[in-house]
């Protein structure tokens, strides 16, 4: 399935969360075989050769194709969860967002100096979750952190967010406001 292809799978809701926001849902894009094999494959050939021992997905839809990478990869999967999810002792990093504030957190013991993270979550819009969950990462020290997303809204500046020296990969590039 080509890029193409798959970005006619994910529906788009306008006025969602709140009015003015153009929503891309990409459960409609999971929910297709064929979708998420080719998203799993195209993103498992920009990593195979980075020695990825952890992929850390963010909540909730950062699990999906995080998880299913993770295995491909040979890789452990770290979940990085809103407040109150996770049973034992968490790093806790609050951020931004486009309507609003939040949390997000992980275990303390989930990555270790001799980890490479991939984190990877479906939508790069303003970056408020992956920069806070870079700082995350970055408390543990890892041998080295990658960014992946399967969307990115380039207009709406993410990547400013992100620390630099960090390799940043989107699948597809879709307008957003």
């Amino acid at each position: 399935m080509t890029l193409q292809e798959i970005q006619k799978t994910i529906r788009t809701v306008p006025d969602y969360p709140l009015p003015g926001i153009l929503f891309y849902d990409v459960t409609t894009m999971f929910k297709d075989p064929e979708a998420l094999r080719s998203l799993v494959d195209m993103t498992y050939e920009l990593y195979k050769d980075k020695g990825i021992t952890k992929v850390v997905g963010i909540e909730s839809r950062g699990f999906v194709l995080g998880s299913a990478l993770a295995v491909k990869l040979g890789a452990g999967f770290v979940p990085l969860r809103k407040p109150g999810k996770l049973p034992a002792k968490v790093f806790t990093e609050s951020y931004d967002k486009e309507y609003g504030k939040d949390i997000v957190e992980i275990h303390q013991d989930a990555i270790t100096s001799d980890d490479v993270v991939l984190i990877h979550d479906d939508i790069l819009a303003t970056g408020g979750t992956v920069g806070a969950a870079n700082r995350l990462m970055q408390r543990f020290q890892p041998k080295a952190i990658y960014d992946n997303f399967i969307i990115e809204l380039p207009a709406l500046g993410g990547r400013k967010k992100i620390p630099a020296g960090i390799e940043v990969t989107a699948l597809l590039e879709l307008e957003g406001d």
